[in-house]
């Protein structure tokens, strides 16, 4: 009959219990690093370490205590940026433990690509044995690279560097014969198929000023990849260099996009000069 009386024990342990409460979060840059100020900034791909303790959770007449919980990151629109992490606690708990709270302790890797925004954390727990509930959302930013949105293919932010290493574009986009001619271009607007898929390839043409084909890509590059959070863009980078008799003139270069999943294709120019 012990187990009978315990079990109908349970519900008046439970009446005069406390709120759940989701208390002490903590998003920091290391395991068990200081957490940073607010308004603190994140970059995308960077690893958060995020902690916090539940409140207000109630005790069987043993000494049990079972909590669930949740933990998940969204981006500014609510769109979950990871997989759902999932939980539970059921431990002993003495009654010289008065201090003790559970606590949740994860990791969140923030994709590569996002955009610069207000996201935050969802911490969802539930006392198991009260049938109590409790969540939190816990802010924080992220200071990503800027590509405007589009609703077609279309390549963004293209820029002519020195060299590949560059991070600045040129000013004047001007080279010299036998120079290397660097770009940079992101590609956003594309479709996703199942499982956020894209399949997006370009083909890079070089024009004299006349509008002669000098060259072309001999096979697209292609970016194919699956992931659980939107890819916002494709970051494209390549180079060509100039031969040592090439005419002064203002020469092109041409990207032809295409879109795989949605069957769209862009043509995008842009002029340098050889001085």
């Amino acid at each position: 009959m012990r187990p009978f009386l315990t079990a109908m024990m349970i519900p008046a342990l439970m009446a005069g219990a406390p709120a759940l409460e989701i208390v002490r979060p903590i998003i920091a840059q290391s395991e068990g690093g200081i957490p940073v100020p607010a308004g603190f900034e994140h970059v995308p791909g960077e690893t958060l370490f995020f902690s916090c303790r539940i409140a207000g959770f109630s005790k069987t007449a043993e000494e049990k205590v079972h909590v669930s919980y949740s933990v998940q990151a969204f981006d500014p629109k609510g769109v979950p940026l990871t997989e759902l992490y999932k939980n539970e606690l059921l431990t002993d708990v003495s009654p010289q433990d008065k201090e003790w709270l559970p606590k949740i302790v994860t990791e969140i890797q923030l994709p590569p690509l996002i955009a610069s925004g207000s996201y935050k954390i969802l911490v969802k727990a539930e006392d198991v044995f009260a049938k109590t509930t409790a969540e939190s959302a816990i802010p924080f930013e992220v200071r990503g690279h800027n590509v405007p949105p589009s609703d077609t293919v279309v390549v963004r932010n293209f820029q002519f560097l020195r060299g590949e290493e560059d991070t600045q574009p040129m000013e004047k986009p001007a080279y010299k014969p036998g120079d290397a001619v660097w770009v940079k271009f992101d590609i956003t607007g594309f479709k996703y198929g199942d499982k956020n898929k894209t399949d997006v390839s370009y083909t890079t043409s070089f024009l004299s000023p006349s509008g002669k084909v000098l060259w072309t890509q001999p096979e697209p590059a292609v970016e194919q990849s699956e992931s659980f959070y939107p890819k916002r863009y494709v970051a494209a980078q390549m180079g060509l260099n100039l031969l040592p008799n090439t005419k002064p003139g203002e020469y092109t270069i041409v990207l032809t996009v295409k879109d795989a999943v949605s069957g769209q294709s862009v043509e995008s120019k842009h002029t340098f000069a050889v001085e």
